[in-house]
């Protein structure tokens, strides 16, 4: 499956970047990746700019209203929309003010990431993490050890 990682912004302190880089590293042995990083004045220009980068693929945007996986249920979720023919995904972290009303009632879906307010850099790193390992446990490899 094609994911599409797209973030306001790219991460700023070292260690994000240096976990983002690692785990989307990784992540490329299981599905083809594309990150696009998009910018904007304001809350609704970064969410014009996260629809636009996203195109025609399905838009999962992480947000605190979301759905919680899981590792085995986000790998569960990521294989029946593999099966049921979703060639690509957009996966979208939004800026410090979140994504707007709009941008979140024409997403396919919302997830969120846990309860606790998370730093952008680090939602970044979280996000590229969860996704390995759920590739990790749909390929049967001894990544995850839950």
């Amino acid at each position: 499956m094609r994911l599409h990682l797209i973030t306001v912004g790219e991460p700023r302190l070292a260690y994000a970047r240096a976990g983002w880089d690692e785990y989307a590293t990784r992540l490329r042995r299981y599905h083809k990746l594309q990150v696009s990083r998009v910018s904007g004045k304001t809350q609704a220009l970064e969410s014009e700019a996260i629809r636009k980068a996203a195109g025609k693929a399905p838009l999962i945007l992480l947000d605190p209203r979301g759905r919680q996986f899981t590792s085995e249920g986000l790998s569960a979720y990521l294989d029946a929309r593999a099966l049921g023919g979703t060639g690509e995904l957009a996966l979208a972290v939004g800026g410090p003010e979140g994504h707007t009303d709009e941008l979140r009632a024409g997403a396919d879906a919302l997830w969120s990431l846990g309860e606790l307010t998370l730093p952008h850099d680090l939602a970044m790193v979280v996000l590229a993490e969860a996704l390995y390992r759920a590739a990790t446990i749909s390929a049967g490899e001894p990544y995850h050890r839950g």
